[in-house]
């Protein structure tokens, strides 16, 4: 079955919201997309080119992507890989100096209730 909010789900620009990065899976629902939904509460809606600075960033706030999860079939990310961020930490490394760039055209348009188009443009990859 079809999910009706996924298929009309727009980014920050007013286009159909595209897929972020396959390799590694990435989205809450590991689809590929920056998709959210009721059960998201970290609201992983900014896809990102992630940058050396921000992996060491996120890591001292606590949340260790770099790291592999063999138990979740987590491979570790790297400086370059795409990935749905949660808008808040988005915000929070954009307002540390170190936000890596996003893909306006992956980025869900929920991440405006957190961060707005101006300082998302001027992050763009």
């Amino acid at each position: 079955m079809i999910d009706d909010a996924k298929v009309k789900a727009e980014n920050v620009i007013g286009g159909p919201l595209e897929s972020c990065c396959t390799s590694p899976m990435t989205g809450f629902y590991r689809d590929g997309s920056c998709h959210t939904g009721p059960q998201d509460r970290g609201v992983h809606v900014v896809c990102a080119q992630l940058t050396d600075a921000f992996l060491r960033y996120t890591k001292a706030q606590g949340n260790d992507l770099s790291a592999p999860q063999p138990l979740y079939n987590f491979p570790g990310l790297k400086p370059g890989d795409k990935w749905c961020l949660c808008a808040a930490r988005w915000k929070e490394a954009m307002d540390d100096g170190v936000a890596p760039p996003v893909v306006l055209a992956s980025t869900h348009k929920a991440a405006l209730q957190h961060v707005s188009l101006e300082d998302l443009k001027a992050h763009s990859v």
